[in-house]
C-alpha cells in the first residue's frame, strides 16, 4: 500500500493524477527533511468536517481542512488530513481558481503543518504562504 492514500467519507470525489500528487507531496516531505510513514487524505462534506471540528477540536465552525498529526516520532509524518470538498469548491470560486488548484493548495497546506509550519500569527502565515507557493510551483502535472 502506498504511504499516501486517498479516501472519500460521505461524498464521492475522485482525485485526478493520484500518482503524481503522491510523488509531489512525498517529495515535499523529503525536501523538508522528514520521513513519510503514512499520510491519509480523507475527502468529505462540510457537515462531516464540522462534526470532526466540534468533536475533536471543540470548534463550532466550518473549515476546509483539519490535520491530525498521529506521529509519535519527531521527523516522521504519520497523519490523517480531512478536507471538505464543498468548502474547496466554494473557496475556489471565491479566489477565482480551479477546484483542483485550491485542493492542491489545501493539501500542501496540511502537509506543511505536519512539517512544523504554523499560520496563527501574521508572520507565520506569510512564511506558510511562501512555502505553499514554493511547493505548488514544483508540481509537474
Amino acid at each position: 500500500m502506498p504511504a499516501i492514500t486517498f479516501h472519500e467519507e460521505d461524498i464521492s470525489y475522485k482525485l485526478k493524477n493520484k500518482t503524481a500528487v503522491r510523488k509531489w507531496i512525498t517529495d515535499t516531505i523529503i525536501a523538508e527533511g522528514f520521513t513519510l510513514e503514512e499520510l491519509t487524505y480523507v475527502f468529505c462534506s462540510d457537515e462531516y468536517l464540522l462534526q470532526i471540528n466540534r468533536q475533536y477540536l471543540d470548534h463550532d465552525t466550518y473549515t476546509d481542512i483539519i490535520t491530525f498529526d498521529n506521529s509519535e516520532v519527531e521527523g516522521v509524518v504519520m497523519s490523517d488530513i480531512f478536507i471538505s470538498i464543498e468548502r474547496i469548491k466554494e473557496n475556489a470560486a471565491k479566489f477565482l481558481v480551479t477546484t483542483e488548484q485550491e485542493l492542491h493548495r489545501v493539501m500542501i497546506h496540511g502537509a506543511l503543518h505536519l512539517l512544523g509550519y504554523k499560520d496563527k500569527s501574521a508572520a507565520d502565515k506569510k512564511k506558510m504562504t511562501l512555502k505553499e507557493d514554493e511547493y505548488l510551483g514544483k508540481r509537474n502535472f
